[in-house]
């Protein structure tokens, strides 16, 4: 079965891919098309040109500063973004404190900090893993002890993605040791200028570096920092972590990887490469028959969501499916660009930030370079999100009654 757009639909695409293609940089999006990394400066060029649209935020309400659009019409604005390669929007803003403060958030809260989100006036990070509660937040154990009008906060968190460019973070914290593990956790917003707060990096194999680990010694935060009641921040980070469930499927970035492996085959083909007898060619067959099948499924449950219709457990089946096409791309990605794969990216890393510059001259085409280091970071995929393990099992109890 093929999913057909209407004729809105497709007049909203239409507008979506006029504008993309008129206001999108082409530095931007050389940067995303090769794979490199795409600075704090780029990303927010890009924000501020889509929130002066009105476009930074399609999934708020509409008094937040978000478009009404359908599912189906924020799912082809994704597509249609990531096929021009435009960089994905800070999700630590976008997809988790912004609806977390429109939600649970006082009116000062939001009138300061929602703006500064939509046009990247302020970044975020998120403070959730500690060295013993990854997988298991309910046992956090940074402490913020109530002191007047501040919480006093010490402790330490890991795997923090982006907190070296980041403003601000939101934390779990726990201010009550003596209750049931979720019923003690306060949900706060930290300004990271904050004295007391120390943030170390954390490289990845590849020397970027890629998360980091944020150290708190009695930093004060003000409870009007606080988002939702003392003690129910569980309530909270549960709906920021259920926030865009039906949007997990990957269809948009898997879109993009396709239409650029099939730049690589046919650039591969002029330099003389011959692929014929690979089996690449057939293998990209059977990857655009699953793309198919994986943006009809994701379009199908999209608009039975748009009709008001109740929607189980299916996206689980999106998530599982998407993430494990990206990976089955990126070794596709691995075999056309052959050996040009071997050498490790030349991306400058400094310990502080990855400056986004060479090292030195690339052995080999542009588009070769950043194979390996796509290839290896998309493994975390099947993790990020919701392990496959976990959406098995979804699958299994919720869909199929196992």
């Amino acid at each position: 079965m093929r999913y057909e757009l209407n004729s809105e639909q497709r007049a909203f695409r239409d507008q979506v891919v006029s504008f993309v293609s008129t206001h999108l940089p082409a530095d931007i999006a050389e940067r995303v098309r090769l794979g490199k990394s795409v600075g704090k400066e780029d990303l927010a060029r890009w924000t501020r040109i889509l929130n002066e649209q009105g476009w930074a935020a399609p999934h708020w309400p509409v008094e937040h500063g978000g478009t009404g659009w359908s599912l189906v019409e924020r799912h082809i604005f994704d597509v249609e973004c990531r096929r021009a390669h435009a960089p994905v929007l800070s999700g630590f803003g976008f997809n988790m404190v912004g609806p977390a403060i429109i939600r649970f958030g006082s009116p000062e809260q939001k009138a300061f900090f929602l703006p500064r989100i939509r046009n990247a006036d302020l970044w975020w990070c998120q403070g959730y893993s500690e060295p013993q509660a990854g997988s298991d937040l309910a046992s956090v154990q940074m402490r913020a002890k109530r002191d007047g009008d501040d919480y006093v906060v010490s402790g330490q968190k890991i795997w923090t993605s982006a907190a070296e460019h980041a403003d601000w973070i939101f934390c779990l914290t726990r201010t009550d040791p003596d209750v049931q593990q979720q019923k003690g956790i306060s949900f706060l917003l930290v300004d990271m200028k904050s004295p007391g707060i120390d943030v170390k990096p954390l490289l990845a194999f590849n020397g970027k570096r890629l998360w980091n680990q944020v150290f708190f010694d009695s930093v004060r935060v003000p409870v009007k920092n606080r988002l939702g009641d003392e003690n129910r921040g569980w309530t909270v980070a549960k709906s920021l972590l259920g926030d865009e469930r039906m949007l997990v499927s990957r269809v948009a970035e898997n879109k993009r990887i396709f239409s650029h492996l099939l730049e690589i085959m046919n650039s591969q083909s002029e330099a003389g490469v011959d692929l014929s007898g690979s089996g690449l060619p057939k293998a990209i067959n059977e990857i655009a028959i699953r793309l198919q099948a994986l943006e009809t499924t994701s379009l199908r449950l999209l608009t039975q969501a748009d009709a008001g219709d109740q929607v189980g457990a299916e996206p689980s089946m999106l998530k599982l499916k998407g993430s494990e096409l990206v990976q089955a791309q990126d070794e596709l990605l691995f075999q056309a660009v052959s050996y040009w794969a071997l050498p490790v990216d030349t991306t400058v890393t400094t310990g502080e930030s990855d400056t986004g510059g060479l090292a030195a001259a690339s052995v080999g085409p542009d588009y070769a370079e950043f194979v390996a280091s796509g290839r290896y970071h998309h493994r975390g995929y099947t993790i990020a999100g919701g392990s496959s393990e976990i959406q098995h099992n979804i699958i299994a109890k919720q869909v199929l009654g196992l």
